[in-house]
């Protein structure tokens, strides 16, 4: 539910209460005591404190140098004595081992009830929540726009989606998340024609902030005997501050996917698996665990699982300097909005029935007042003052802020301002306004065979013109907004044919997945 504040004040979905009472005083003291303890990372200080002989892999040795005097000088010798093997005695090994202690922690802190530790990103957790998904039946609803390494999961499980579409902000080509009543619909139709779901899918936050009911999506699902499954990939932050949103485990999410490293200060390429408390768990947890051991690697980073550790740390001792990097982002906000070559689109999110929140530390700018794109401003900023904003649309820029991190915006906003005025903006200003505007998102075409059969099926590459009525082979998604328009098994239709044409055209779209750029060839079945 939204705040009570103005529905006309522009900063009204920031102000949303999500999180629930805060824990009494001497609650939160134990809670931080607990919380002090890193304790896998302090188990890899002891490993090293040793000095030991290391007569195993990895071949560097921790090091001596040698062969690895370079890679030594590179990382500094401590990052090489830090990255040992598994199987290590009181480090990952033993009863009660550090690491079990680190997942226990990292578990309460973002209150599931187990976590993953994952060191092949949250798209290794997309891959294992699909497998797992599919030990409950081979029916899933899913948001649309899902993440292709979700995609992914779902050709290797063998599941069969039925979809539900994301709300869409044309103007801005950004795809945001589903309310519970669209999740309800696409429940229930999909009941009537003969499979419902065993599990859902959806996303938030979203790639530009937004966040949606997921408390309302859970209880959706679960009454129709489904679990929730949340990519919260872009807000593992969540719960460890008051003006942010709740952990979506908090909130009845079932299972929940966490891209640590993103907002969360982990290392590249680490990331959590959450399972939550809710009416699933004993079921979906020995399906995890055996899907988790089908993706994850037989060596696991020592660092990056420690980074996870810290990480958690971090956020649960951190509360003050969250705050500091939530206020720089409202200045930021502030300072944009009362800049008329600038707006800020999250002001407007209240037009979308699927958004209850917004992610204050993701700010998507909207930059069309000075006639040029996102696209070219991006790389302006790249090219003239090293300054790299983490996406652009054709309209937008959109800015991501690491919790706990105070990034100067006033250099940021002054940079923004000299590119904008620029002789070369005025150049872009004449090619960006010949561009055009993309068609209507078309409808998809009907599934004609299960999309693990489309993926592996026989295939050849046809003309555009004869690819019409044949069935897909590809994943194909044009951004903007990349949601999927065609997955393996689906119709090709002349309406997606035109608009992936059209924003291949583009000079700020491209369609990921295209067997050409200008997507005049598709990858299709072979007929009998």
């Amino acid at each position: 539910m939204l705040h009570a504040t103005d529905p006309a004040d522009p900063v009204a979905l920031e102000s949303l209460d999500a999180a629930p009472a805060r824990p009494r005083d001497d609650e939160r003291e134990a809670l931080l005591r607990r919380h002090a303890e890193t304790p896998y990372a302090d188990a890899l200080d002891r490993y090293i404190s040793r000095d030991p002989v290391q007569l195993m892999v990895p071949g560097h040795g921790g090091t001596d140098r040698g062969l690895s005097t370079r890679l030594a000088d590179f990382l500094g010798e401590r990052t090489l004595q830090l990255d040992i093997p598994m199987l290590i005695d009181d480090v990952d090994l033993g009863e009660h081992s550090p690491l079990d202690r680190a997942f226990e922690l990292a578990a309460e802190a973002w209150g599931a009830r187990r976590t993953w530790f994952l060191t092949n990103g949250a798209s290794q957790a997309n891959r294992t929540a699909a497998l797992a998904a599919r030990g409950l039946g081979e029916h899933i609803v899913s948001q649309r726009s899902a993440h292709s390494s979700f995609s992914d999961g779902v050709l290797a499980a063998g599941l069969i989606p039925s979809f539900v579409f994301p709300s869409v902000d044309e103007t801005h080509g950004m795809a945001h998340g589903v309310s519970p009543a669209a999740l309800d619909a696409a429940l229930a139709r999909a009941e009537r024609e003969g499979r419902p779901a065993s599990a859902v899918y959806v996303i938030s936050p979203s790639y530009f902030g937004s966040v949606s009911d997921v408390r309302g999506l859970s209880e959706v699902a679960h009454a129709h005997g489904a679990p929730l499954i949340v990519d919260g990939a872009w807000g593992p932050h969540f719960g460890f501050h008051p003006e942010l949103p709740e952990s979506p485990a908090r909130l009845g999410a079932d299972l929940v996917v966490s891209s640590t490293h993103k907002l969360a200060g982990s290392l590249t390429q680490s990331a959590m698996l959450h399972l939550g408390h809710g009416p699933f768990a004993d079921r979906l947890e020995p399906l995890i665990e055996r899907a988790f051991t089908m993706t994850a690697s037989t060596s696991t980073s020592a660092i990056l699982r420690a980074s996870l550790d810290i990480a958690r740390h971090a956020l649960m001792t951190g509360e003050a300097q969250i705050g500091r990097s939530l206020a720089g982002a409202r200045r930021f906000r502030q300072m944009l909005r009362d800049d008329p070559r600038f707006s800020i689109v999250s002001d407007r999110f209240d037009r979308f029935d699927d958004i209850v929140h917004t992610d204050l530390l993701r700010v998507p700018i909207d930059v069309s007042a000075n006639g040029v794109s996102g696209h070219w401003l991006r790389q302006r900023l790249i090219d003239v003052d090293g300054i790299h904003f983490e996406m652009s649309t054709a309209t937008s820029l959109v800015a991501v802020i690491g919790a706990g991190k105070t990034p100067d915006c006033e250099l940021v906003h002054r940079a923004m301002t000299r590119a904008v005025d620029s002789e070369a903006a005025a150049v872009e200003r004449e090619a960006h306004a010949a561009a055009g505007s993309f068609p209507a998102l078309p409808a998809p075409g009907a599934l004609r065979m299960p999309p693990r059969d489309g993926f592996f099926a026989q295939t050849e590459v046809v003309p555009a013109a004869e690819a019409v009525g044949r069935v897909s082979a590809d994943t194909l998604a044009a951004y903007p907004p990349g949601i999927p328009n065609l997955i393996p098994g689906e119709e090709i239709t002349a309406e997606t044919v035109a608009f992936l044409q059209a924003v291949a055209a583009s000079p700020t779209g491209y369609v990921r997945g295209a067997v050409d750029a200008s997507v005049h060839r598709f990858r299709v079945t072979r007929t009998a």
